[in-house]
């Protein structure tokens, strides 16, 4: 019988067409193109394992995927061959062998995502599926003084809606930038909420526009009231940059790939698309 590996994917997608990451019986998932090109490649049924879930319409950079299989390739040859077979939208970046053990979910420190805004006057058809369009002009600064509310442990109930279990999270950082037309929102928690973001930049945005007061965003913030905060702005303009671990992966341009091991990691050859 030949021995099972674990192969740990960083995968960049268009959510656009898709109903989330996570396999739907009933409807086209990244996960679920994910595994079929997986049993092109390999001929197994597998199932593959998220860092993080992203909903529909959202967008990654750097999704991490755990897959559990008995073929062995090397690094390049997982990321050319599944990037042959994946559709136009989604894509593998680097490709990692790493320990049994190791857990994509379980060992992630922390999960970063963006939210873009085009905040002009007219619309952007070629940044239509990757920004929110707002059309009237935002604060940013005080934008950015209300997000400093969110840094640090709290109860984020007020911002969403109807979650299991524990809606304390830790947030490392909260912050608005603008670069012209293009504002963007970075939030980094050890991880979210269902529509944690989204919620939350809806509701900056409303401070941006001046409907809603920085003190009344902070009250709502500190409510414990669940989902007061919003409304959630769309999918579209959603991402996950990034998944944080204590030394994996290594940067997206680096040509290393990492061994996960019991504790400690180390370094090997590896490859990117």
């Amino acid at each position: 019988m030949k021995p099972i590996s674990k192969v740990v994917l960083i995968v960049e997608y268009d959510g656009s067409s898709y109903h989330g990451s996570q396999y739907q019986s009933n409807a086209s998932s990244v996960q679920g193109e994910i595994e079929n090109a997986l049993c092109n490649l390999t001929g197994e049924q597998v199932r593959v394992h998220a860092a993080s879930r992203t909903d529909a319409g959202v967008h990654a950079m750097g999704q991490v995927i755990s897959v559990r299989t008995k073929s062995v390739f090397s690094p390049e040859t997982w990321v050319k061959a599944l990037n042959f077979y994946l559709p136009i939208d989604i894509a593998v970046r680097k490709a990692f062998m790493v320990d049994n053990d190791f857990d994509v979910r379980r060992h992630a420190l922390n999960r970063e995502y963006r939210y873009s805004i085009w905040n002009r006057p007219t619309r952007s058809p070629l940044k239509e599926r990757l920004t929110h369009f707002v059309p009237h002009y935002l604060d940013t600064e005080a934008m950015n003084y209300a997000a400093g509310v969110l840094l640090g442990e709290h109860d984020f109930a007020p911002f969403c809606s109807g979650e299991n279990g524990s809606t304390r999270r830790y947030v490392y950082k909260a912050e608005i930038n603008r670069k012209r037309d293009l504002i963007t929102f970075d939030m980094v928690a050890n991880s979210f909420l269902t529509h944690q973001v989204r919620n939350t930049i809806g509701g900056l945005i409303q401070v941006g526009l001046g409907k809603t007061k920085v003190e009344d965003f902070w009250r709502l913030a500190r409510s414990g009231e669940s989902g007061v905060v919003g409304p959630a702005a769309p999918a579209r303009g959603l991402c996950l940059m990034k998944i944080n671990y204590t030394s994996f992966p290594l940067p997206i341009d680096d040509k290393e790939t990492v061994k996960a091991g019991k504790g400690k990691l180390t370094l090997e050859r590896g490859i990117e698309e």
